[in-house]
């Protein structure tokens, strides 16, 4: 996707150039916000189309940065970029609905790549797979609007969390594996932290389940990974 719009919200001035150089060098627009307000401004007047975000941020830290892109925007695809490695830090960050957590320091050409993975996802259209509507209990989701509702009121899903229950849907009931939805849902398939896809299986079940603990359409397949009952 050449031209993309790209921002970089990156305090050090030197880590800063040399993304922003790489990513200049692939064709991008490319803006750096210095700290998390100025970020936030540029997030809702630049309307990037992705963002790579620290976490170590002066005043504003990268968490809040994240949640103030995701009160206005669900969609852009966000990258952090930390060299905090704890997987506490991780699924902090996940459960913000960022799309990728890469550590410091990383690999420039791994990074671009999965810049292009995500832009290249975003601007390809999904299409339904079969019926544009699907019902299983008392859910109701109509797949061409991205509508789910349970019980007849609408249920709100992050993109990540409805991606997911999409893939599940794809599997017709068969068993999908951690790792296979972490390369469908979040578009890398090295071991990003199989945890990612527990924390938001949790957040499907807490919607759409009538008892979360003994839930009976997203079945954990023990060892393996889940399915949709339907």
């Amino acid at each position: 996707m050449t031209g993309a719009r790209i921002l970089v919200v990156e305090d050090n001035a030197a880590i800063a150039e040399g993304i922003e150089f790489n990513l200049r060098l692939d064709g991008y627009d490319v803006r750096v916000a210095e700290n998390g307000v100025v970020a936030l401004d540029a997030a809702r007047s630049w309307k990037p189309n992705l963002i790579l975000l620290d976490l170590m941020l002066p005043g504003m830290d990268g968490y809040q940065v994240l949640r103030g892109v995701r009160e206005h925007d669900k969609q852009v695809p966000v990258i952090i970029l930390s060299a905090r490695s704890e997987e506490a830090d991780k699924v902090r960050g996940f459960k913000l609905d960022a799309d990728q957590y890469v550590t410091k320091p990383f690999s420039i050409v791994e990074l671009l790549e999965r810049i292009a993975t995500l832009l290249r996802r975003r601007s390809v259209p999904e299409t339904p797979v079969g019926p544009e509507r699907v019902k299983f209990g008392d859910i109701d989701i109509d797949l061409s609007s991205r509508i789910v509702m349970r019980n007849g009121e609408p249920c709100t899903l992050t993109p990540k969390a409805y991606d997911l229950l999409l893939a599940l849907l794809k599997r017709n009931g068969g068993v999908a594996k951690r790792h296979e939805l972490l390369k469908d849902v979040w578009g890398y398939s090295s071991s990003i932290m199989t945890r990612t896809v527990d924390t938001h299986i949790a957040e499907l079940r807490r919607k759409l389940e009538t008892n979360p603990s003994e839930p009976r359409h997203i079945v954990t397949v023990w060892k393996v990974g889940y399915r949709l009952a339907r």
